[in-house]
C-alpha cells in the first residue's frame, strides 16, 4: 500500500488547478472530502527520498516547488516536509476528522502571504588613522578611549533602534513571527494581505529612513511557512 505524501491543505477547489509534477514527475493530485482538500502524491517510502544528501536536497526543493506553484493559484496551508499518511483512505479520514480546525486556519490565511523582513546592522565608517603625534603617551590612550566610547555608543544606538523598530512592526502588523538571528541579521516574518503589498513596501521605506543604523530588506510573497 502506497504512502500518501501530503504537500498542503486547501479549501476544495471550485475551479481546476494547474497541478505541477511531484517527486515521480506525474502530476500531484487533489484529494477532497467535503469542503477540505489535500494536495498529495503516492510514494513508495519516505526513506527513498532521503537515501543520501543529494536525494534529500532534491526532495526538499521539490516540496517547496510544488507548494509555491499552487500558492500562486490559491490560498493554502503548506505542510512540513515529510508529512505522510499511511494510505489514501487514511488521508480521506484525516480530512473528515480535522475539517473544522483546518478550514478555520485557511479562512485566516485567505489572500495572505508571508513576507520576510531582514534587518542587517550597518558597519560603521572606517575610523581615521590616529595622528602620528597621538600615537604615544596620554594622547594615544585618550584617542583609543574616544574610539571605544564612540563604538559603544553606536552599538547602544543600534540596539535601541532595533527595539524601537520591532515594536513598530508588531504594532503595525500584529501577525508576525521573529526568526533566529543569523550572522547578525534579524528576520521578522509578517503575514500580510497580498493586496496590501505596496503599502507594506512603502512602510518598510519609512522604517528605513527612521532606522539609519540598519539595512532593511523585504522579501517576496511566500506561502505562510512560519504560520502553520
Amino acid at each position: 500500500m502506497a504512502l500518501m505524501y501530503v504537500y498542503a491543505l486547501l479549501p476544495t477547489p471550485t475551479t481546476a488547478l494547474a497541478l505541477p509534477p511531484g517527486f515521480a514527475s506525474a502530476s500531484v493530485r487533489v484529494i477532497s472530502q467535503g469542503p477540505l482538500a489535500a494536495i498529495a502524491e503516492a510514494i513508495a517510502s519516505v526513506e527513498a527520498l532521503q537515501q543520501d544528501d543529494e536525494h534529500l536536497m532534491q526532495a526538499v526543493l521539490n516540496h517547496d516547488r510544488v507548494i509555491r506553484s499552487l500558492f500562486a493559484q490559491t490560498s493554502l496551508l503548506p505542510l512540513r516536509f515529510g508529512t505522510c499518511l499511511a494510505s489514501e483512505a487514511a488521508l480521506a479520514q484525516y480530512l473528515i476528522e480535522h475539517s473544522q480546525e483546518h478550514l478555520q486556519t485557511l479562512q485566516h490565511l485567505a489572500g495572505k502571504a508571508e513576507y520576510c523582513l531582514s534587518l542587517t546592522p550597518l558597519e560603521a565608517s572606517p575610523e581615521p588613522a590616529i595622528a602620528p603625534e597621538d600615537t604615544t603617551g596620554k594622547a594615544y590612550f585618550l584617542a583609543k578611549k574616544q574610539r571605544y566610547q564612540a563604538q559603544a555608543e553606536r552599538q547602544r544606538q543600534q540596539a535601541a533602534d532595533k527595539d524601537h523598530l520591532l515594536a513598530a512592526i508588531a504594532q503595525r502588523y500584529g501577525d508576525l513571527r521573529q526568526g533566529e538571528p543569523k550572522a547578525g541579521t534579524e528576520r521578522v516574518y509578517l503575514l500580510v494581505d497580498q493586496a496590501q503589498e505596496l503599502e507594506l513596501q512603502r512602510q518598510v521605506q519609512t522604517w528605513q529612513t527612521q532606522t539609519p543604523h540598519w539595512s532593511l530588506l523585504l522579501g517576496e510573497a511566500l506561502p505562510p511557512y512560519h504560520f502553520l
